[in-house]
């Protein structure tokens, strides 16, 4: 799936992103923070070159827990330098014992521990308000300045414009796409359970894909449609839209977004001319919603427009992005607008 170009018009800088760990820096915002009483202790962590999941079972085989006793919100990817928090079932600890488990971790893992303290709940998935990322794009071939003024106008648009809410290509890889397709029309068995439900949200997410490049094509990313789901970016609350001119004000001063379809038979379909949009993607699918059921599948509702605001500043290497996204969104869809070179430099069909 080649995923348009909002700033399609703007020429990219190029560059490549991860010439070292450092490069990429993603720290997790909290939805809450833990209340200092309870039996869930609350760990913040900073490491580099491991994945949440396998971070995860080493805090569990230290305290020698088992995979349910530790939770965390969001999944960190291993080539970056990643903070977040993580739950330990560990019972009601002294202030002593907290002080040795500090130490036990930055000895053991060799992670740097930032806070401890104990919460009444477990961490879940999901109970995250974004992330923060610090990103250098290095090895620019142009020059910094051209290079520099170019990110500035690319920014303006995107902050202007909005940018859609795609799932980035290490969710929607080809080949998880077509094992998800497989796996919901029970011609492929995978054992592993976490495996499964990934590649089986890959093709739900390529449909989500799909539907928000249809928006683009038909110019209706840029206004609200009959029957749209929007969401509030200050609440998050969510209502039919019922008359699209009267929302328009609210959805051009960026209060509102429509929401994009995350496919499953419990989910809020949209109405009139936006639920025809998503019928049609649904029914061209080749999947049906009694398949989605089966292997659990429940179906929610995704933000269609982000609206990130850029800081960027040059570096002896390159540039630097700072900016912040809500919970579920890809730095990587932020960073090809800039670079036009780890995907192709494409153009909606009947984006003018």
């Amino acid at each position: 799936m080649d995923l348009p170009h909002i700033t399609w018009s703007l020429p990219g800088i190029g560059g490549k992103i991860r010439e070292t760990l450092e490069d990429f820096v993603v720290e997790e915002i909290p939805i809450f923070h833990p209340i200092g009483k309870g039996e869930h202790l609350f760990v913040n962590l900073t490491w580099e070159g491991i994945g949440t999941r396998r971070l995860s079972q080493s805090l569990a085989t230290l305290f020698g827990l088992g995979k349910k006793a530790v939770g965390y919100a969001g999944l960190k990817d291993v080539r970056s330098v990643s903070t977040q928090t993580f739950s330990l079932l560990l019972g009601q600890l002294s202030y002593d014992d907290i002080l040795n488990i500090h130490r036990v971790i930055e000895a053991r893992l060799l992670v740097k521990v930032n806070w401890i303290r104990p919460h009444s709940r477990k961490l879940r998935t999901g109970q995250l308000l974004g992330n923060k990322f610090s990103i250098n794009i290095t090895d620019i071939s142009m020059d910094l300045k051209k290079a520099l003024f170019r990110a500035r106008e690319i920014a303006r648009t995107l902050e202007s414009l909005g940018v859609p809410n795609f799932y980035g290509p290490q969710r929607v890889d080809s080949k998880n796409v077509l094992r998800g397709y497989e796996i919901i029309k029970g011609r492929l068995r995978v054992r592993d359970r976490w495996l499964r439900r990934f590649l089986v949200s890959s093709y739900i997410d390529y449909l989500c894909n799909l539907y928000l490049i249809k928006r683009l094509e038909n110019g209706d990313f840029f206004r609200l449609l009959q029957g749209d789901i929007v969401k509030k970016y200050s609440t998050g609350g969510m209502f039919v839209v019922e008359d699209p001119d009267a929302e328009l004000f609210r959805f051009k001063a960026k209060e509102i977004s429509f929401t994009a379809p995350i496919f499953g038979p419990r989910m809020w379909w949209a109405e009139k001319s936006s639920g025809e949009l998503e019928k049609d993607i649904f029914e061209e699918s080749g999947i049906t919603l009694e398949e989605l059921k089966k292997l659990g599948v429940r179906g929610t509702r995704r933000l269609g427009r982000l609206l990130p605001e850029i800081a960027f500043r040059e570096l002896d290497r390159g540039i630097r992005l700072n900016f912040f996204l809500p919970k579920g969104a890809y730095a990587t869809i932020i960073l090809r607008e800039f670079m036009k070179s780890s995907a192709r430099y494409t153009k909606p069909d009947r984006l003018e």
